[in-house]
């Protein structure tokens, strides 16, 4: 059974940073695509960055040069570290993953996904 356990949420102050993890059970991880969506009020999923098996990113325009994804493969773990972190972005953060070793960024859908972990960014 394959799970994704996100952690790391919580609550910062405009301008703060955070990282969050995602833990990941049931899969080989070091061969799947990962990424980290957000869920924030009154807006539609969004993509905010993902990594392929071998270590390539990608990031959407809005978090480009303040937010940074990585994996451990040893730990199975895939993490999105958020600095300057802004009231907006105050927002539901999951992990994905997928079989494949990477997905088109913004063309393609994840196989598993994590519950969540909320952040709230105060002003």
């Amino acid at each position: 059974q394959v799970r994704l356990v996100e952690s790391g949420g919580g609550l910062v102050q405009s301008g703060g940073s955070l990282r969050l993890s995602c833990a990941v059970s049931g899969l080989v991880f070091s061969i799947n695509a990962m990424a980290w969506y957000r869920q924030c009020p009154g807006k539609a999923r969004e993509l905010v960055a993902a990594i392929s098996s071998d270590g390539v990113t990608n990031y959407s325009d809005s978090v480009k040069g303040r937010f940074t994804i990585s994996r451990d493969n040893a730990k199975k773990t895939v993490y999105l570290e958020m600095n300057s972190l802004k009231p907006e972005e105050t927002c539901d953060y999951s992990c994905a993953a997928d079989r494949r070793t990477m997905v088109p960024f913004n063309r393609g859908s994840y196989d598993w996904w994590g519950q969540g972990t909320q952040v709230t960014v105060s002003s």
